[in-house]
């Protein structure tokens, strides 16, 4: 995969956040095949109806929000584990095929299929005899 293909996006102009959580990086593992770039993103917590992704000009935003699971009865004691909302993004080239982006959400993994477009796709040239 070539790096116009998908880019992390460093510097995005992010919304104000109108929560006072922290916000966690999600680990991203990308692979390709010939026919799509698949994204796997890390975001124990967030599920299909938390998670919220984004595409506007060239940018692909990936955001999730955690809620902090302790009931209303109970109070904090002790903790080693961070809850945080999520947030990344990534700078997509033409070669991606917005129309056909799928994205899937299971246990706290968000898997993304970003299918190439026809243009780039690998061809075989058929041989003739002469």
């Amino acid at each position: 995969m070539s790096e116009k293909d998908l880019q992390k996006t460093e510097n995005t102009a992010a919304a104000e956040r109108i929560r006072n959580v922290k916000t966690f990086i999600p680990r991203v593992d990308i692979y390709e095949t010939k026919e799509a770039i698949f994204l796997i993103a890390d975001m124990p917590g967030v599920d299909e109806k938390t998670v919220d992704i984004e595409l506007e000009k060239n940018i692909l935003t990936i955001t999730g929000r955690v809620e902090d699971g302790i009931g209303k009865d109970y109070s904090l004691i002790f903790s080693e584990y961070e809850v945080g909302d999520y947030e990344r993004s990534f700078t997509l080239s033409d070669e991606i095929d917005r129309d056909k982006i799928n994205a899937t959400v299971k246990q706290g993994v968000l898997r993304l299929e970003l299918p190439k477009a026809e243009k780039v796709k690998p061809k075989k040239i058929a041989i003739k005899a002469a």
